[in-house]
């Protein structure tokens, strides 16, 4: 007897439907299993026919093929188990029901029968709803993150033996529901604030002002300045993510499978910290089956790379292309693959290998120079903001004056950014002024005499290139949108390019 059962499988970071056909024959017992199957799906015969036993159902079959459809596409993990396990049932005669084309289904099977939570659950879930199937079944602490898709019933189930019940009628299973409103109102209790942190009042103001535009940033200071506790408090004051912006990047960690057991959804901007020695693939994805990297993790959010002349320069150099299109692509012998990678960088440094400042340093010349040449022109020129973060005076780090609270500085963040969401409301694609393209620059970045005048002399005198030109521009936009301005002046150019300056006076 021949039983079809309706699955799917994860290609990126989107899903495509697999279907899981079963044929039960005579003769004696073989169960071979087609359709490109990696090791993982091999080994199911073995889990599957267990956890059929072990579910009190009886195991005598012929000749059984189950094949995998699509043929042509390379079929990995766990994840179907449950479906060849409830076609092999059906195609036995021991599960009767009409419900098969219906829901689709997903699982590991443990050997007592028990389902195992699986990757890539959200966007399964979303493929299920495209292909028009009435439900999902999912395992228990898959069901939350499965339940975000609307206009899907998505069935939590235990074992073999409830899903098998459930599709016969027999057992009622209530379709697990999720309140976004709820998920997106929890708070965090240890938030970082950067109330915490003393003086370094002039980088505390680029910070928010990479905040508001989205910009790259780069901090350059001797060690123990408070580069990465700056750092680590800038998700503090970013906007909070949209729905839209909580799916795209909850679908990349579930499908790398970070996660937590039950965790519905990401609804806080991420914040990924790669040590320096991280490799090509740890940092823009990759390995033989293309996955997701460190920059695709910190979708949407911030990647934080600390220590940055310690990291290899082809890793530094493979980021270009990300920084520069918001998304990254990457060929293997297994296929291409292109994953979301719209990131804001915020990158430390020392500025000398002994941490001093050139003028105090006792490195040689040829050591800054080496040390510094680490980091390439044209990586720089994609950075918009290169701030010198000074040493914290005693009177500063004593001082019983708390410094202003992150919730403070969000608020005008957020000011600034609802006047850039009105401003490219019929552009969905440009989300900041830091993905402004020339055609924006040229429209809302109009200059006056003076401003342009400006522009010029420290275009001639800091060397820049035109990259750099439309970045100082950019950052000018942002800074009048917290100034509530609707016109960029010489005030707002000035300060964009001091932003901009400390680089050519170490990199020279």
């Amino acid at each position: 007897m021949l039983a079809k059962v309706c699955s799917a499988a994860v290609n990126g970071i989107e899903a495509y439907p697999v279907e899981v056909e079963v044929n039960a024959g005579f003769g004696d017992t073989l169960l071979v299993v087609v359709g490109l199957p990696d090791a993982a799906v091999k080994e199911s015969r073995d889990r599957v026919t267990t956890a059929i036993l072990n579910s009190g159902y009886t195991f005598n079959f012929g000749r059984t093929t189950i094949n995998l459809a699509p043929a042509d596409v390379k079929k990995e993990g766990p994840s179907f188990d449950l479906p060849i396990a409830i076609g092999m049932l059906a195609a036995s005669d021991q599960l009767e029901t009409d419900q098969l084309a219906n829901f689709a289904m997903v699982g590991e099977l443990a050997l007592d029968g028990g389902i195992r939570p699986v990757k890539g659950m959200l966007p399964i879930a979303l493929r299920a709803r495209a292909e028009g199937r009435v439900g999902l079944l999912v395992p228990r602490d898959n069901a939350p993150e499965a339940a975000v898709v609307k206009g899907l019933q998505v069935i939590p189930v235990q074992n073999l033996r409830e899903a098998a019940g459930f599709l016969e009628g027999e057992v009622k299973i209530s379709p697990i529901r999720v309140d976004l409103d709820t998920l997106f109102d929890q708070r965090q209790e240890d938030e970082l604030d950067f109330s915490e942190v003393k003086g370094q009042e002039s980088v505390k103001r680029a910070l928010e002002i990479a905040a508001s535009g989205g910009h790259n940033l780069l901090l350059i200071g001797p060690p123990g300045t408070g580069k990465s506790m700056l750092a680590k408090r800038i998700p503090s004051i970013l906007p909070p993510l949209t729905l839209e912006e909580a799916l795209e990047t909850t679908k990349i960690h579930s499908i790398v499978g970070l996660l937590g057991p039950g965790q519905a959804l990401v609804t806080r901007r991420p914040f990924r910290s790669p040590h320096h020695t991280a490799s090509d693939a740890g940092l823009l994805g990759g390995n033989i089956n293309p996955t997701p990297g460190e920059i695709s993790l910190a979708h949407h959010g911030v990647l934080f790379l600390d220590e940055l002349p310690e990291f290899k320069r082809s890793v530094l150099e493979t980021m270009r292309q990300p920084l520069e299109e918001g998304r990254v692509t990457i060929s293997r012998a297994a296929g291409t693959m292109t994953f979301p990678s719209e990131f804001m960088l915020v990158a430390a440094m020392n500025p000398t290998p002994d941490g001093k400042m050139p003028a105090e340093s006792r490195s040689s010349p040829r050591e800054i120079q080496n040390y510094l040449g680490r980091i390439s022109g044209p990586l720089l020129d994609r950075i918009d903001l290169h701030v010198e973060v000074p040493q914290v005076k005693f009177r500063e780090i004593t001082s019983e004056r708390a410094a202003e609270s992150s919730a403070s500085i969000r608020e005008r963040v957020l000011a600034a950014r609802a006047r850039q969401h009105a401003r490219f409301k019929d552009r969905p694609k440009i989300s900041c002024n830091a993905r402004m393209g020339p055609r924006e620059l040229r429209q809302y970045c109009v200059l006056d005499e003076h401003a342009l005048e400006l522009l010029k002399f420290a275009m001639a005198d800091m060397n820049l290139s035109a990259r750099a030109y439309d970045r100082i521009l950019k950052v000018a936009r942002t800074i009048a949108d917290l100034a509530a301005s609707d016109n960029v002046s010489s005030e707002h150019i000035s300060e964009a390019v001091q932003m901009r300056s400390l680089d050519r006076q170490l990199w020279t």
